[in-house]
């Protein structure tokens, strides 16, 4: 008999159904009446599967003991209704299978709360939880909601380069790759000699990039956004979905070393479209996951932030209030607060106004445009007043920033302009100059950080509990 994931078994079973599951126990207790009562999850939902075990099972005296917190089994029998209030089945067994053990001595997960710090350091363990059960759940449904949102709406799906000769962002923090490491000669004092094969080398006090693989410096990605634009301008609307990577020695909790993005490109578009499309991509994804993961998102406003359901709602109930960053900072510089981080105008904005500007003033999400010119990247649209340019930041509660984009410049002279100001190269971006001086078009995009999107949704603080296996500086195990 195969196996039934036990979401389906608890939303379809019918009682009488001859059933099997499979999957690992959260707990087990005996009763004096001679069997057991086990509760069995296979992360398929948030729920357990009450199992009641007869002694009289085949080989129940032989396992049962082994039968603890952690182990796996496979049950197979017939489903019942449940006495309970909580649950509508719970499953009789006729066979029971131990699949693999659990020492409960040294098993870490046992019945109680963990702390999240405790849990990264055993992060190969920690999806076994109710918690990051719960986030894996929800970041595959908005990993699906994404495609089917851009899908819907006739873009392409491309896939960008993840090792490249250009800086987007121009920022200069990226990850090299490189051939030209090798193995050090110098004796390992602490093994006593012999070969280091932790000591690399290069051989010289600046590594020769010429005589590298591709010939030049390359870099792990901090964005598909340059290589998304020359589809845009070839095929229409394109999006790109998947890692990217930033050098940023920052321990915050609101930064990755690796994270996912997806950037949507759209030709014929000005920076008002790109607002109406963040808007309404981010309100999709928020419905869909209040609709298909209500437990999971019942869970995150119970046991994590009592407010994570009110904000969802807020955000799809309202407009995003539109903004310039100048009234923005004029809202903020006249605010009576003593600020972490004072600013003024041709700063960035922080966190914490950000956060103060979504969660205080307005009360909603909003969007912030025309951004000063010198802190903004070299692609960005040139206003004509010669300070600032056409970007936008859509800023949410609890989180501040969760989308950055722009219109793009799409003018050959003025992007020129500021390359030089950026300090970068034209001759490296000569194919992106190229894309100006032939069929050139306005055109628009954005970022969104699919960890960033995480936060909003399930109310966790730290960006570090939203990914699988977080990167950071001086942590990359598992």
């Amino acid at each position: 008999m195969e196996s039934t994931r036990i979401a389906a078994l608890l939303r379809e079973g019918e009682a009488g159904d001859q059933v099997a599951v499979a999957g690992w126990v959260r707990t087990r207790r005996d009763s004096k009446q001679g069997f057991s009562f086990i509760e069995l999850n296979d992360g398929s939902c948030m729920a357990n599967l009450q199992i009641v075990v007869d002694a009289d099972v085949p080989g129940y005296a032989d396992v049962i003991g082994d039968v603890s917190t952690g182990a796996s089994l496979r049950v197979a029998g017939e489903l019942k209704e449940s006495p309970g209030a909580k649950q509508r089945f719970e499953l009789h067994a006729a066979s029971l299978q131990l699949i693999g053990t659990a020492d409960p001595e040294t098993y870490p997960l046992q019945k109680k709360r963990h702390s999240f710090e405790f849990l990264r350091e055993i992060a190969h363990l920690r999806s076994r939880t109710n918690t990051f059960g719960a986030i894996a759940r929800v970041r595959n449904t908005v990993s699906r909601a994404i495609h089917d949102f851009f899908q819907s709406q006739g873009f392409l799906n491309i896939q960008t380069p993840i090792i490249t000769t250009s800086d987007c962002e121009g920022a200069g923090e990226m990850f090299t790759v490189t051939t030209l490491l090798r193995e050090s000669s110098v004796q390992n004092p602490v093994s006593g000699g012999g070969r280091d094969r932790t000591s690399l080398d290069t051989g010289h006090s600046t590594p020769d990039f010429a005589n590298d693989f591709f010939g030049k410096r390359a870099s792990l990605t901090v964005s598909g956004q340059l290589e998304a634009e020359i589809y845009a301008t070839s095929l229409g609307p394109v999006y790109t979905f998947g890692p990217t990577f930033r050098a940023e020695n920052s321990h915050t909790p609101r930064h990755l070393a690796e994270f996912w993005m997806v950037e949507p490109e759209v030709p014929f578009c000005d920076l008002e479209g790109d607002m109406q499309l963040a808007e309404q991509f981010i309100k999709s994804i928020v419905g869909v996951c209040l609709d298909e993961c209500r437990d999971d998102m019942e869970f995150f406003n119970q046991r994590i932030e009592k407010t994570v359901l009110d904000t969802l709602h807020n955000i799809l109930e309202h407009d995003f209030r539109h903004i310039s960053y100048t009234e923005a900072m004029a809202i903020v510089t006249a605010t009576d607060r003593d600020w972490e981080y004072p600013v003024t105008w041709g700063d960035n904005l922080q966190a914490e106004h950000e956060r103060f500007l979504t969660e205080e003033h307005f009360r909603q999400p909003i969007i912030v445009f025309d951004y000063p010119r010198a802190i903004k990247p070299f692609y960005m649209y040139c206003n004509d007043d010669g300070k600032t340019v056409r970007a936008m930041d859509v800023l949410v509660p609890r989180v501040g920033e969760i989308i950055g984009g722009s219109q793009r410049e799409h003018r050959l002279g003025q992007l020129d302009v500021r390359l030089e100001e950026c300090g970068l190269d034209p001759a490296e971006y000569w194919w992106y100059r190229d894309l100006r001086r032939y069929g050139s078009v306005p055109h628009s995009g954005f970022g969104l950080g699919l960890e960033r999107m995480l936060l909003l949704l399930t109310g966790m603080q730290n960006i570090r509990d939203v990914i699988p296996f977080p990167r950071t500086p001086n942590h990359a195990e598992f």
